[in-house]
């Protein structure tokens, strides 16, 4: 069993920068597939981006590649959203997950545990 708890979200203007936290308990967690994903009020929750359990592959949406970083540090059984040069359209509910190693890290279905999301809004 793996819980999952994100912190970090705020109010940020245009252009501003966030780092999202999510701080994993349960043993496994280093087995886990690591991932972010957002969602908009009335759209459906997309795909942010992933990170093996290693760290050795990371997995971006083209939106967001070369703003947002993913990174995890075992030790601390916590994975990081680095987020840089924020835009209004970033704005939604970002949500932390794990999964196994089977299934795609591009999709919601395979993800076994979620959080409860942290609230990310970029406005001016």
């Amino acid at each position: 069993q793996v819980q999952l708890v994100e912190s970090g979200g705020g109010l940020v203007q245009p252009g501003g920068s966030l780092r999202l936290s999510c701080a994993a308990s349960g043993r496994t967690f280093r087995r886990y597939t690591m991932g972010w994903f957002r969602q908009a009020p009335g759209k459906e929750r997309d795909f942010v981006a992933a990170i093996t359990w290693n760290g050795g592959l990371t997995y971006y949406t083209d939106s967001v590649k070369g703003r947002f970083t993913i990174s995890r540090d075992i030790a601390k059984n916590t994975v990081y959203l680095q987020m840089q040069s924020l835009k209004p359209e970033d704005t939604a509910l970002y949500y932390c997950a794990a999964k196994d190693a089977s299934g795609s890290p591009w999709y919601a279905g395979p993800y076994d545990y979620w959080g409860q999301g942290t609230q990310v809004t970029v406005s001016s």
